[in-house]
């Protein structure tokens, strides 16, 4: 099982640009960029809590567990 971050999807679905979003949490775009990326291996608690706050979101409609593929291919 992997965890996923749903950053990326949600931001696309508000129509909401990554930049906006670093503007509105006065967060470093890079760091946005990153938690929108799949190699995201860390990530603080606090910053999770922001972004739920900045988008009026739950950390379970966040963040996501999926299917590991080489789980499913073994």
């Amino acid at each position: 099982m992997k965890i996923k971050i749903r950053l990326k999807e949600i931001l696309e679905e508000r129509g909401i640009s990554q930049r906006q979003l670093s503007l509105k949490m006065n967060m470093r775009p890079a760091t946005i960029s990153h938690l929108c990326s799949d190699s995201v291996d860390r990530v603080y608690i606090r910053t999770l809590e922001q972004i739920c706050t900045a988008l009026d979101i739950t950390v379970d409609q966040l963040i996501v567990s999926v299917e590991d593929d080489e789980d499913s291919n073994s």
